[in-house]
């Protein structure tokens, strides 16, 4: 990377300092962020297996996205609130939300099958760059309850293409609001790069609304978790926003719908593939010898059985009735809606075999 990027890791698992962000963890919470890449790297696959097998509609998947994720996650608060794209399946993981719950969403099975105020993680959002705008009116609100928390909003560096994505910049600078933008600049916003979406590096943006943006090695799990740690304080402490650029990789396609050879090399995908970040955690465990062999058996087997329930339920999952999609169209009843209803179900029964 040539342009400076706070890390703590490097890519040979060797750990370094850094002036401003510090990070001090014993070897049990260094075993627990491990288990947690393995873990949500074997569900994210899971997905885009399931995907393939016709038992779900799309999959975006994180392959390489891991340290980003859960290093950022696992900085915040169980009070503080998140707003997630549609890829943060690591921030869900560590916000308690049951992966099930997500593959429900991707099969149709239900719109958001978990309520997000019980554990402050918001719905997916699919329309790219509206959840930063969510997220900076949740924390102006916040700010004026005087509530002793902060706002995280995830997006990608395709995102920052997007009007909403500068409104909600604009409108947190001006309102001191304590909110942290967390972008994923994975490099590929589907197939376009970044040469294609920016002429500057994207943290560098912050300061045209004035505050601060930093780049982190978004492949360092311990530099995602402290760099995050710290700009979410800074917002608690009143201080106002920041963004953070985690500089990573989509080592996969953008979506199960997406082919990612069309646009990019294989030369490319190896670089970073050498820079995977579950590699580069394990390679310091096993250097300072805080994991051994059966440490790692046993995390390999919970993620094997992690992935297992997941594939059992979904392949169990009922399917909804689908004239509830009538249920929500307004607040109370409607005639028209009533109507359409009841011929949709006529419709419904009319495929009924008789006797069954």
């Amino acid at each position: 990377m040539s342009i400076p990027c706070v890390q703590l890791l490097t890519p040979e698992g060797v750990r370094v300092e850094h002036p401003e962000y510090k990070f001090e963890a014993d070897a049990g919470e260094l075993r627990d962020l491990y288990r947690d890449l393995v873990v949500v790297r074997r569900v994210d696959g899971e997905g885009i297996a399931l995907q393939r097998q016709g038992e779900l509609g799309l999959w975006p998947s994180l392959l390489g996205q891991e340290a980003a994720q859960v290093g950022s996650a696992r900085a915040a608060r169980a009070t503080d609130y998140v707003f997630p794209s549609y890829r943060e399946h690591g921030v869900a993981w560590c916000r308690g939300v049951d992966p099930l719950a997500l593959m429900e969403v991707f099969r149709g099975v239900s719109h958001g099958s978990w309520n997000p105020d019980e554990r402050n993680f918001h719905l997916y959002t699919l329309v790219i760059g509206s959840q930063t705008l969510h997220a900076t009116g949740y924390a102006m609100g916040v700010a004026k309850d005087g509530a002793d928390m902060a706002v995280m909003a995830y997006f990608g560096d395709g995102a920052t293409s997007q009007g909403d994505v500068s409104e909600a910049f604009n409108f947190a600078a001006v309102s001191d609001a304590p909110v942290v933008f967390f972008c994923q600049n994975n490099q590929w916003a589907i197939s376009e790069s970044n040469e294609k979406q920016t002429r500057v590096p994207l943290h560098q943006r912050a300061q045209g609304f004035g505050f601060p943006g930093i780049r982190v090695d978004g492949n360092d799990v311990l530099a995602c978790l402290a760099v995050t740690r710290a700009a979410l304080e800074r917002a608690r402490r009143g201080e106002g926003p920041t963004l953070i650029e985690a500089y990573t990789y989509r080592m996969g396609a953008h979506t199960t719908s997406d082919d990612p050879t069309r646009y990019r090399d294989s030369a490319e995908v190896a670089l970073w593939e050498a820079r995977d970040p579950i590699l580069r955690l394990r390679t310091h465990l096993e250097a300072e010898g805080l994991a051994d062999e059966a440490f790692f058996a046993a995390v390999d087997a919970e993620a094997e059985a992690a992935g297992r329930r997941v594939r059992e339920k979904v392949r169990t999952m009922p399917d909804p009735d689908r004239s509830l999609m009538f249920r929500h169209t307004y607040a109370g009843a409607h005639a028209l809606v009533d109507e359409e209803r009841d011929e949709f179900t006529a419709y419904q029964a009319s495929f009924a075999v008789e006797g069954s």
